[in-house]
């Protein structure tokens, strides 16, 4: 795999490892009910998929662009 794509696919990576680090924490109720839970792994999750899907497809139509020039 080329280094490009490794650097691209990087951020997807990265989603996923907040996914899971979200299930490993949890969530929980204190006693006067306010609720615990990591809701900014899920943003960031999404953010680094996200990034990673559009970096990964941008690569893929300049590559394919450059091998038709040529």
């Amino acid at each position: 795999m080329k280094k490009k794509y490794l650097l691209a696919s990087t951020p997807i990576l990265l989603g996923a490892i907040c996914f899971v680090i979200y299930s490993l924490i949890g969530s929980s109720v204190e006693p006067d009910g306010t609720l615990i839970e990591p809701f900014f792994l899920i943003n960031l999750s999404y953010l680094f998929v996200f990034s990673g899907v559009l970096t990964i497809f941008l690569i893929s139509i300049v590559s394919f662009i450059k091998r038709i020039s040529n």
